[in-house]
């Protein structure tokens, strides 16, 4: 699966039934255990401007060290077409082939996470397949706690609002503004609904979601 913030603006995609939130007051929250090889998310993806499910995708662990997790994601009806992410161990991703992120993309969480808890972020995004890079700024803002319904079930998330802005070295002119919301719940390590909308030089080119379907862990 393409993530967030990553340079294809394919990144972050889909629901076909709208989630269910409500806001509260803090409400407890467990955190998953370490993520594990054979821990597993698989999402519906859509395309909020043409409002049609684009794809089904899993994202399955494949190894995790100390500083890294490995992620190999496949499409629905064509696994045979499926890449692979390196993440550091905050679920920023650092790597998307032909993309690489320096130190990473800021898509990721910082702990503690709490209410109007923020951070910042910048660094290179580089191409390794034509040696563009596109310079990235960006500022992550916690805004509260909902309760979310998905097709996977009922989950207690954090809501993460991030801006970022992106311009290549090339030519300074060109100018990508993404904003994205995750709701991220610490129960599965991982989010349960994103949106993504991405605008270049002011034109809007992409507005997806995703939503978790399902989720589990190697038995």
């Amino acid at each position: 699966m393409i993530y967030l913030l990553a340079g294809n603006v394919q990144a972050q995609t889909a629901s076909e039934a709208p989630a269910q939130s409500g806001s509260a007051a803090a409400k407890p929250v467990i955190s998953m255990e370490e993520p594990l090889q054979g821990d597993f998310w698989t999402y519906e993806v859509r395309d909020e401007i043409s409002g049609t499910v684009k794809a089904i995708r899993k994202s399955l662990v494949t190894e995790v060290t100390p500083t890294e997790i490995s992620v190999r994601f496949t499409t629905q009806g064509k696994e045979s077409e499926g890449g692979f992410n390196v993440f550091d161990r905050s679920w920023n991703l650092k790597g998307a082939a032909p993309w690489k992120y320096q130190p990473h993309d800021g898509s990721g969480i910082q702990l503690p996470l709490k209410a109007d808890a923020s951070w910042k972020f910048q660094g290179d995004d580089v191409n390794a397949g034509n040696g563009n890079i596109w310079k990235r700024s960006g500022r992550s803002q916690v805004v509260g706690q909902e309760t979310i319904t998905t097709k996977a079930g009922t989950f207690e998330t954090f809501k993460i609002e991030t801006t970022v802005s992106r311009r290549p070295t090339n030519d300074p002119t060109r100018k990508m503004e993404i904003k994205q919301q995750t709701w991220y719940a610490p129960s599965i390590d991982h989010w349960v609904k994103r949106t993504l909308v991405a605008r270049g030089n002011g034109n809007l080119l992409a507005n997806n979601s995703m939503e978790l379907i399902e989720y589990g862990r190697k038995k």
